[in-house]
């Protein structure tokens, strides 16, 4: 008897995109086709172009997987969202062969905003990623919660730098605990700003990338931007504001309180962390997981809770996320079962 699956029925597609503008079509296809090789090979067609006309081949599936998906990269080039082989990547690692059908054609995908900084333009990949910016733009406090590499640090500094480019708000202020991973401050050269930098690297990574060096350390020494520890928040009234605390599961109880109470007018708070990596002293409850205990629902904060197919780095990340809930789920279980 022949157990071999039937094959899969094959299909062609011609795509004409619009405008037909040289320069985007080139942006879209990359040097020497690259782009469109790399879409090739993750969904198994092959596609030849001509100009602005497109010709697809392979498994009906994917073929309309490879329409809808060159249909919405041609739109955001367009928009002037910058494409390249490591976006590209990561917009076909964390989609799926399946999603691509979906997210395309869902007009939700496109309602959403592109966030504009200075020398980019962004636009949040994914439904939580779009669900975050829809709360950040309409909630005055916003939680983003989740495992490593789902982009919460990054929209909401991209969130921030919009803000402030619109004058909706006069600052930018990026807080961290400055909580050791196995290290003493103490122990670390230099004064205490030197010691607590190290802690706010990817804050001035991503204001770098979206700002510029030059205008990040004019703000700076303008005080229009403000990276500071936890610590320095106390007693103060922040209004007019776009407030990020970030790796707030490092954060106890008090902690947070505190800085939930700085909170003025005119001012946006973003919290994001990743309640699985706390380093808090063992027996130490962390404000993060506390306070997504009772503030979750309140009018006015919104929370966004990101998922393992939400992390938009490399795929190994997503698969060491996913490895390490796993052994955990099982080490609890296994020490149930013994007690």
């Amino acid at each position: 008897m022949n157990s071999e699956p039937p094959p899969q029925s094959t299909t062609q597609q011609s795509l004409t995109l619009e405008p037909n503008d040289a320069r985007h079509l080139t942006l879209l296809c990359g040097q020497l086709d690259t782009h469109l090789r790399q879409i090739e090979q993750r969904l198994g067609i092959s596609i030849s172009a001509r100009g602005n006309q497109f010709l697809l081949n392979g498994p009906a599936v994917n073929v309309s997987a490879g329409e809808q998906l060159l249909i919405h990269l041609y739109a955001e080039v367009c928009q002037g969202v910058g494409l390249s082989p490591e976006s590209l990547h990561l917009q076909l690692q964390q989609s799926g062969l399946e999603s691509l059908v979906e997210t395309a054609g869902d007009p939700s995908v496109e309602a959403i905003q592109l966030i504009r900084t200075k020398r980019s333009s962004i636009k949040p990949r994914g439904k939580n990623q779009q669900a975050y910016v829809r709360a950040i733009k309409h909630s005055d406090i916003n939680f983003g919660i989740g495992p490593a590499g789902t982009g919460k640090t990054y929209l909401a500094v991209a969130c921030a730098v919009e803000s402030l480019l619109e004058e909706r708000v006069r600052r930018i202020l990026l807080v961290r605990p400055a909580v050791e991973a196995g290290e003493k401050l103490g122990f670390l050269p230099g004064d205490l700003s030197q010691k607590i930098d190290p802690y706010l690297r990817p804050l001035y990574d991503a204001l770098y990338e979206m700002l510029g060096f030059e205008t990040v350390d004019k703000y700076i020494e303008r005080n229009i931007i403000e990276v500071a520890p936890l610590a320095f928040m106390r007693g103060r009234t922040l209004n007019n504001a776009f407030i990020i605390l970030d790796e707030a599961q490092n954060t106890t109880r008090e902690q947070m309180k505190m800085f939930l109470t700085r909170i003025g007018f005119g001012s946006t708070a973003v919290i994001t962390g990743d309640a699985t990596q706390i380093d808090l002293p063992r027996g130490t409850q962390s404000g993060l997981t506390h306070v997504s205990n009772f503030l979750d629902g309140v009018d006015g904060i919104g929370f966004t809770y990101f998922g393992n197919k939400d992390v938009v780095r490399h795929p190994l990340v997503q698969r060491i996320v996913e490895a390490y809930e796993l052994h955990e789920d099982t080490t609890t279980t296994l020490d149930k079962t013994r007690r």
